[in-house]
C-alpha cells in the first residue's frame, strides 16, 4: 500500500466504521465486533505508519484547495505521529472497556455512542495529520461537534447543562480567539502551512508576537488553561468511557497537541526564545498547574477530582510548549502519551467502582480495596504515573520538563513543578490508601462485591502495564518528540 493511500485510510477508516456501526446497530454483538475490528485496524495502521515514518518515508495528501494558498491537506510529521499513536492505540483499549461498562449498566443509545466515538477518532486523526492551520481548525471544530452527543449521552438535565457548557466554551474560544489568531497569521505570513522553525520570523514584529500567541493559548480551549477550563469538569456528567475519550484519547490531547504544533511550526522555538514571546503568559500555565491541583484536593467526587487533575496535567504540556527549549518541548510532547496512559487507567478504575458499587464519592471508598484489589491496584499504578515516580512513564516527561526550566533559567518554574508533584501525591494517594486500609462505615461490609466485568479489568490492566513499559522503553516516543523539537 502506498503511503498516500495509507494516510487516507487512517483518516477514513474510523468514519467508515461509524457507518458500519449504525448499519448493524440492531445487533449488539455484531455492532461491538465492528467497533473492535475497526479500532484494531486503525491501531495496526498507525503502528505501520509510525514505523515507515521513523525509517524516513514521507506521507502527504492534498484533498482540495478551496482558495489560493489555503488547502485541505495532510502530512505526517513527528509530533502528529506521536499524537496519532496515542489516539489510535487507546481507541482499542477504550472500546474493550466501553463494551463491559455499557453492557453492565444497560446503557441506552449504545449504537449512537459507538458511532460518535468512531467519528471523534476520525477527527482526531485529522487534527494529528493536518498540514496547515486551516485543516487543523476544521478538524478541531469537527472534534468538538462529534463529541457533544457523547457528553450529553445520559440525556438528563445535568447532562444537557454540561453539554451547553462544553459547546459554549469550546466553540466560543475557537471562533472568537483561535480563528482570529489564524487570520492574523495568514495576513502576516501569507501562509498557514506548518514548517520546521516556524513561519513568523522576520514577518511579525516581536512586540506583537505575545498578543498573537495569547490568541492561540486561550483560543485553543481544549488545552483547558484557566479561566477557560470549566468545560472539562462540566463534561464529567458523561459515562466513564467518554471521560476516558475526553481526558486521554482525543479531546484534551488535541488541545495541547495543537498548541505544541503552533509553537513549533508556526512561531518556532528560536523566534520565541529570542523575543521572549511567551513572557508573562507562561505564568498562566504555572497558575493553572497549582490552582487546579488545589481545587482537586477539595473534591470528594472521584471523577471531579480526576478532572481537575487533568486540568493541571495539561498545563504541564502547555508549560513545556511555552518554555520552547528543546528539553521543554520534548517533555511536553511525551507527556501527551505518559499522561494519557496513566490518566485513562485512573478513569477506568473510577468507572469500575461505579459499575460494581454505584459509588462516586471518595469518602465512600473506605475498605473497598480489599474487595476490589485489582481495581485499586491499577489505580495506584496510574496515580504513581501521574506523580512521575519510577518505574512509571510519567517520570520521563516530568524529567525533561524540569530540564527545560533549567535550560531557560526558569528555576521558579522548576519549584512549581516540584510543588505540583507533591500536590499530586496529596490528592491521589489518599484514594488507594483509603480503599486498602480505611475502615468501612459501621454496618457496611463488602462480602457481595467483586471486581468489575472482565473487559473492564482487561482494559485497566493493559493501560496500567503500558504505563510501566513506557518507563523502560520510551524510545519511540522520545525519537518522535526529539524530531519535532529539533527539526527534520
Amino acid at each position: 500500500m502506498s503511503n498516500t493511500a495509507l494516510l487516507l485510510l487512517l483518516l477514513l477508516l474510523p468514519l467508515a466504521g461509524s457507518i458500519g456501526i449504525i448499519a448493524v446497530g440492531r445487533f449488539p454483538n455484531v455492532r461491538e465486533g465492528v467497533t473492535l475490528v475497526t479500532a484494531s485496524l486503525v491501531a495496526l495502521l498507525v503502528v505501520i505508519t509510525a514505523a515507515r515514518f521513523l525509517s524516513g518515508e514521507e506521507f502527504a495528501l492534498t484533498v482540495a484547495q478551496p482558495m489560493p494558498g489555503v488547502a485541505l491537506a495532510f502530512r505526517v510529521e513527528a509530533l502528529g505521529m506521536l499524537f496519532a499513536l496515542v489516539a489510535g492505540l487507546l481507541w482499542v483499549v477504550t472500546s474493550i472497556y466501553a463494551i463491559g461498562y455499557m453492557r453492565k449498566l444497560g446503557e441506552q443509545n449504545q449504537t449512537r455512542f459507538y458511532a460518535a466515538f468512531a467519528v471523534a477518532i476520525s477527527c482526531a486523526m485529522g487534527v494529528a495529520f493536518a498540514d496547515n492551520l486551516f485543516t487543523l481548525f476544521l478538524f478541531y471544530e469537527m472534534l468538538t461537534l462529534s463529541t457533544y452527543p457523547l457528553v450529553t449521552h445520559n440525556g438528563t438535565d445535568e447532562a444537557r447543562a454540561g453539554g451547553r457548557t462544553y459547546l459554549g466554551i469550546l466553540l466560543g474560544t475557537s471562533i472568537g480567539l483561535f480563528l482570529c489568531g489564524i487570520l492574523v497569521t495568514w495576513f502576516v505570513a501569507g501562509t498557514l502551512t506548518f514548517q520546521h522553525g516556524g513561519i513568523l520570523a522576520g514577518k511579525l514584529d516581536p512586540a506583537w508576537a505575545g498578543l498573537l500567541y495569547a490568541l492561540f493559548l486561550f483560543g485553543i480551549g481544549k488545552a483547558a488553561v484557566m479561566p477557560f477550563h470549566r468545560w472539562l469538569p462540566a463534561a464529567m456528567v458523561a459515562p466513564t468511557p467518554v471521560s476516558a475519550l475526553l481526558h486521554a484519547v482525543a479531546v484534551v490531547k488535541a488541545g495541547v497537541f495543537s498548541l505544541l504544533k503552533v509553537t513549533i511550526y508556526i512561531f518556532g522555538s528560536e523566534f520565541i526564545l529570542s523575543n521572549d514571546v511567551t513572557g508573562m503568559l507562561i505564568w498562566v500555565a504555572a497558575a493553572t498547574i497549582l490552582l487546579s491541583s488545589l481545587i482537586a484536593m477539595t473534591k470528594d467526587n472521584l471523577k471531579a477530582r480526576l478532572a481537575y487533575s487533568t486540568v493541571s496535567q495539561l498545563s504541564y504540556i502547555v508549560l513545556g510548549a511555552m518554555l520552547a527549549s528543546k528539553s521543554g518541548l520534548i517533555g511536553g510532547s511525551i507527556h501527551i502519551a505518559m499522561h494519557a496512559f496513566a490518566k485513562i487507567t485512573l478513569f477506568f478504575a473510577a468507572g469500575a467502582v461505579y459499575v460494581t458499587t454505584g459509588k462516586k464519592l471518595i469518602s465512600q471508598l473506605n475498605g473497598l480495596g480489599r474487595a476490589m484489589p485489582v481495581t485499586f491496584g491499577v489505580f495506584l499504578i496510574g496515580a504513581l504515573g501521574i506523580i512521575g515516580l519510577p518505574p512509571f512513564g510519567g517520570m520521563w516527561s516530568k524529567w525533561y520538563l524540569g530540564l527545560g526550566t533549567v535550560e531557560t533559567g526558569q528555576l521558579l518554574l522548576l519549584g512549581i513543578l516540584m510543588l505540583s508533584s507533591l500536590l499530586n501525591v496529596a490528592y491521589l494517594l489518599p484514594i488507594p490508601i483509603r480503599a486498602f486500609f480505611g475502615k468501612p462505615a459501621e454496618g457496611e461490609a463488602y462480602p457481595e462485591i467483586k471486581e468489575a466485568p472482565k473487559p473492564i479489568l482487561a482494559a485497566m490492566i493493559i493501560t496500567a502495564t503500558t504505563s510501566i513499559i513506557l518507563f523502560f522503553y520510551p524510545d519511540p516516543l522520545y525519537r518522535l518528540a526529539a524530531m519535532a523539537a529539533g527539526g527534520p
